[in-house]
């Protein structure tokens, strides 16, 4: 009767984490999408400037970071669909790539949202001890955009959060006693067919 409730559980676990890395692949990739095509182009004092993201550096940073954490998330989605039949951790190297590789993602797309968000602050209220105008009256499509574009890899950086805690799940169970079961059905013919 356990051990069902236990097989039943886990293809949850596995699904769960199946919609989690297909949810931070559209947000990530959306979040790069809207920051890197954003453009607002306005006349101001006889200078037509045409708003971009690579004006901002930590924007344009967050958009590259965003589209790279999209592709990894994509990659990991692929893994998942190959290799989690039964949703124990495959081999340790994979399990310990994977749980860094996931850890790292997130805080990276973290730090670089949160460096944009301050960056954008100042757009947004500007610094008046600086003389620093706000822009965000100026250029107000741009500005929502990359508030859309922000705002989607935030939720990105959450979702990366759960997911690197599905991956250290993963890791520690190869450590329990019952956990050197393998994932991939590859591995697993690999490791049973005679050389």
């Amino acid at each position: 009767m356990a051990a069902t409730t236990a097989a039943a559980a886990v293809p949850g676990v596995v699904r769960a984490e199946r919609l989690l890395r297909g949810g931070c692949v559209v947000m990530a990739a959306t979040a790069a999408l809207l920051l890197g095509f954003s453009a607002e182009t306005k006349t101001v004092l006889f200078v037509r400037k045409t708003a971009v993201a690579k004006d901002v550096q930590a924007l344009w940073v967050l958009t590259v970071a965003a589209a790279a954490a999209a592709g990894y998330q994509f990659a990991q989605l692929v893994r998942c669909m190959y290799c989690s039949s039964s949703g124990d951790a495959g081999a340790m190297a994979v399990a310990w790539t994977s749980f860094l590789l996931d850890k790292g993602c997130a805080y990276v797309v973290f730090a670089s949202t949160a460096a944009a968000l301050q960056a954008c602050m100042v757009g947004l209220i500007g610094v008046e001890a600086l003389q620093w105008s706000k822009l965000c009256n100026i250029y107000t499509r741009f500005c929502e955009q990359a508030a859309a574009g922000m705002l989607c890899s935030f939720l990105a950086a959450a979702g990366m959060a759960v997911l690197s805690a599905f991956s250290a799940r993963r890791l520690f169970r190869l450590y329990s006693p019952a956990g050197h079961r393998r994932s991939c059905p590859r591995a697993a013919v690999l490791a049973t067919s005679p050389h």
